[in-house]
């Protein structure tokens, strides 16, 4: 293993409650209190109807690989031992997308409509990460 550490997000007020769920081992979205969107990453005002209204709502944890490249180059120390590695856009079941380094998933498996679930890891540096496997 690598000994340079993961790069760690730094919630926001607007993506407090995200990070939080995560914690607890809950994958949460925000929707919109309007027109009933979901989206990701949090934004403070809804990009369909542009109300202000949302809350968080727990996700299904559920969707497949929309896209993936395959990275033979690490751009930060911490991937440095790990190429090659999967680096997907997964859409999920709620129709918002994500993307994680799935590093779990060996490159010649990853495809594009494969199922994947969520699961969490705790980096040891105060936040929990979603992250995505093969369903």
């Amino acid at each position: 293993m690598s000994e340079a550490k993961r790069p760690i997000p730094r919630p926001t007020p607007t993506s407090a409650g995200f990070w939080e769920a995560a914690a607890r081992g809950e994958l949460v979205l925000q929707r919109c209190e309007a027109c009933r969107g979901w989206r990701h990453y949090p934004q403070p005002m809804c990009s369909s109807c542009h109300s202000l209204d949302w809350a968080w709502q727990r996700a299904s944890g559920h969707g497949v690989i929309h896209s993936f490249v395959i990275a033979h180059r690490a751009f930060h120390a911490f991937w440095a031992d790990k190429v090659p590695y999967v680096i997907a856009t997964l859409e999920l079941d709620e129709g918002v997308r994500m993307v994680d380094d799935m590093l779990e998933l060996a490159p010649q498996e990853a495809r594009i409509g494969l199922p994947v679930e969520v699961w969490f890891h705790d980096t040891g540096e105060g936040i929990v990460l979603p992250k995505w496997r093969e369903r």
